[in-house]
Order: C-alpha cells, then sequence, then structure tokens
C-alpha cells in the first residue's frame, strides 16, 4: 500500500473514532497497532517498545508530575484566598477592578504552577461568587477566569512546553524564556480589555462601593500576600535561568515550596497531600497513555516514510515560507478545536520541525508560536478543557452557553497576540537569547 493511501486512511479512520467520542489514547493507539500489523507484519510491533521505552524514561519527564502536583497543592494552600483579598482591596474601587485582578491572579498562578486547572478552578471558587454578587456582567467574569487560567499554558513553568521540549528537542530553558513576554503582553491585553469595556459600559463592571472600601492601611498590610508567590516563583524560574538546576530539578524544587506554602498557611493535612498525589497520579497517567499511544502512531508513521512525504509536499507548495507558518498556525487552531494539545505536539511537532528549520526559522520561535496557539485550544469549543473546568465549579444557572459566549471576544485577543509574535518574532526571542545565549539549530 502507498504511503498516500496510508495516509488518506490513517486520518480518516481516526476523525471517525474520534467524532464517536473515543478516548484519543486508545483511539490513536488502536489504530497504530492496527495498521502496523497489517502493513508491517508482526514484527513491526516491536518498533513501539523501543520507541516508547526511550520516551517514557526521559530525564524531562520526570517534571511533569512535579509540576502537576505543585498547581494541584497551591490550589488547597490558601494563597489564592489572600491574593484575591489583596487585589480586592486595591482594584475594587476601579471599575472592572475585580476582572482585571482575577486576570493578574491567575498570571501569578501561571507563574508559580505552570497548569492551567489550578487558577481557573481556583478562581472559579474563589472570585467569580464575589464578582457576580457584587453585579459583574455573567459573561466578563467566566471570561477573564477562564482566559486567565489559560495563561498557565504559556507562561513558564508551562507544561505544554516540557513536552514540546521532549519532542523536538528544543532547550526547555530557552522555551521558558521565549514565553514569558507573550505571556504578559497577553495578561495585559485582557487587563486593557476589560478596563475599556467598564469605562464604556458602566454598569458592565461596576466599582465597588464607598462603605466596601478598605482602608490605606489595610491595602498595604494585604501586600504581604505576595511575599510567598513571588519567592516560590524565584525559587523555581530562577533557579531555571541563573543555570542551578534543569526544569527536572526546578520542579522539584516546586513541588516541596508548594508543601511548605500548604503548611505556612495552615492547610497541610493528610488529605490535602493525598488528594493532590491522587489528582497527579490521575493526571500523569492519562498524559502518558496519550505519550504512549501517540508514540506508537509516530512510530509506524515514520518508518511508512509519512515525514518525508509530508515535508515534500510542504517544501513544495507554491507560498512563501512565511505563509507556509501561516497556515501551519491554521492546521493547530483546527486541530487544537478537536484534540488534546498533547497528541497535537506528538503528531504534528516530528513533521512540522524539519520544515521549518530547513527553511531557516527560529525553532524556539516555532515552539512558543505552537504554545499560544493551544492557549486558544483551551478556551474553543468543544474540546476546550477551560471551558470545563469552569462549568464544573460555577455557580448554579451558569450554562455551558454562558461560558461559551463569554470567552470569545478573549479568543479573538490571542488571536491578536499570535499575530503579533508571528510578526515581531524579537517578542519571544529577545529573553531567550539574552538570559541563554544564542542557539543555533
Amino acid at each position: 500500500m502507498s504511503i498516500e493511501l496510508s495516509t488518506a486512511l490513517l486520518f480518516i479512520a481516526l476523525l471517525v473514532l474520534l467524532a464517536l467520542g473515543l478516548p484519543i489514547a486508545f483511539t490513536i493507539g488502536g489504530i497504530a497497532v492496527v495498521f502496523t500489523y497489517f502493513l508491517l507484519g508482526q514484527s513491526g510491533l516491536f518498533l513501539f517498545g523501543g520507541s516508547v521505552f526511550r520516551q517514557l524514561t526521559s530525564f524531562i519527564f520526570a517534571a511533569l508530575p512535579l509540576f502537576i502536583f505543585m498547581g494541584h497543592m497551591l490550589e488547597r494552600s490558601g494563597i489564592a484566598d489572600d491574593l484575591y483579598q489583596m487585589f480586592f482591596v486595591w482594584m475594587g474601587p476601579l471599575r472592572g477592578g475585580l476582572a482585571m485582578g482575577t486576570v493578574l491572579i491567575c498570571t501569578i498562578f501561571a507563574a508559580m504552577a505552570g497548569v492551567s486547572a489550578a487558577a481557573t478552578v481556583t478562581m472559579g471558587i474563589v472570585a467569580l461568587p464575589s464578582m457576580l454578587k457584587r453585579g459583574y456582567d455573567k459573561k466578563l467574569a467566566l471570561g477573564c477566569i477562564g482566559a486567565g487560567g489559560a495563561l498557565g499554558v504559556l507562561i513558564p513553568p508551562s507544561n505544554i512546553m516540557i513536552l514540546y521540549g521532549a519532542f523536538s528537542g528544543e532547550s526547555i530553558g530557552r522555551l521558558y524564556a521565549g514565553g514569558i513576554f507573550p505571556g504578559l503582553i497577553l495578561s495585559g491585553m485582557f487587563c486593557l480589555y476589560i478596563a475599556i469595556r467598564s469605562f464604556i459600559q458602566k454598569d458592565l463592571a461596576p466599582a465597588l462601593p464607598k462603605e466596601e472600601r478598605a482602608s490605606w492601611r489595610v491595602r498595604f498590610a494585604s501586600l504581604r500576600a505576595v511575599i510567598l508567590p513571588i519567592l516560590l516563583i524565584i525559587a523555581v524560574l530562577g533557579s531555571i535561568f541563573a543555570g542551578m538546576a534543569t526544569p527536572t530539578e526546578a520542579a522539584a524544587v516546586g513541588a516541596l515550596g508548594s508543601v511548605v506554602c500548604s503548611a505556612i498557611y495552615r492547610r497541610l493535612t493528610f488529605k490535602a497531600l493525598y488528594q493532590a498525589a491522587y489528582r497527579t497520579l490521575g493526571t500523569t497517567c492519562m498524559i502518558l497513555w496519550i505519550v504512549i499511544a501517540v508514540t506508537a502512531f509516530t512510530s509506524f508513521y515514520t518508518s511508512a516514510g509519512a515525514q518525508d512525504l509530508i515535508k515534500g509536499i510542504l517544501l513544495g507548495l507554491p507560498i512563501s515560507p512565511f505563509m507556509l507558518i501561516i497556515a501551519i498556525q491554521i492546521i493547530w487552531f483546527i486541530l487544537g478545536c478537536f484534540l488534546d494539545p498533547t497528541g497535537i505536539i506528538m503528531i504534528t511537532v516530528p513533521i512540522f520541525v524539519p520544515v521549518i528549520k530547513a527553511l531557516g526559522f527560529d525553532p524556539v520561535w516555532f515552539g512558543v508560536l505552537f504554545v499560544v496557539n493551544m492557549e486558544m485550544a483551551y478556551l474553543t469549543p468543544p474540546y476546550g478543557v477551560n471551558l470545563f473546568y469552569l462549568k464544573g465549579v460555577a455557580p448554579e444557572g451558569v450554562t455551558m452557553s454562558d461560558i461559551y459566549r463569554s470567552i470569545a471576544p478573549f479568543v479573538a485577543l490571542q488571536a491578536v497576540a499570535l499575530a503579533l509574535v508571528l510578526m515581531f518574532p524579537q517578542i519571544i526571542l529577545y529573553l531567550p537569547n539574552l538570559l541563554l545565549g544564542v542557539v543555533k539549530g
């Protein structure tokens, strides 16, 4: 069977099974096993063992459960409550202040945990009822939490960047440095959008009444809430950028730091540790099953000669190299509506990265473009996981339709940010080159 026919059958089978609602790991893994057996024979199945073993024993994968555990512990630490109280007293007197404060808390959480779930769930519990109680527009309140939580995908220590680095061979430290400015720009764009809308539509996000505003003494006392988050961020990211620790070692520091934070806030109990460890196990196993399945899929597809086929097609298209980059962004955006970013990494990265290197583009820039794109995937229906996190903690009366409508303007802002970093690569590359030097290749 020709590689062209195999490719068509593979992706038709993949789309049909995913449309039926089957789990992505079993869909991709099952297709890989069936096609390998019938096209390469029994001996072809031995391809899987070596490839899967190499991936799962990679040192960088040890960082995943550590950062996931850190995120779950931070949910229970009480840090979010104190941060929200701080932003409540400082920004509450402004129109839209609580929504902007929620975005800023999500930004801080992203820099501590590197996962979207921690900030989305915590702010859904802490901030959403508070904003709705004070007359905030439901869609604005939901949207700022969903979009703010998605910053955990982009701002280091991002778990998606760990997976991307593992499959592309790029430096995790350089990817982390590259994600800082785009993440901060997006956070600023969200806050600016909220401020402008609140200024134009006076009743959209009202300021706190004077009787609820805190004194200056209370405001300055509340600043203590940022001490632990700053120390944790410095411990994790500072150790990486200073060259003192690898991302995996920094993840261990972060995991220990989250336990210490819980102890300081007197939330460290056996139940909290058990729940964090249990949820970490579940999330890690889910990711690793996807890794196993997609590694099997890519092993078969690569051995069948697909990479050379697709590379030749992409390089032979009658469009400019920059238009090819835009086409890849569109492909990623469409895939992000239906697939988990982990699966998208393992399916597309081995194919696209050699192409962009052959065209002379910086692979770190390309990698951060992917992560910005996947931040949109966390908000775009039907698969956007942040939408389901938010629905799980939203109060009664909030429907999925409300949540879908709430995220539309924030997805548009993410698309604008993606266009910015496409047109101005130095937004991404300045910090990696400054902190970690220019690495060719």
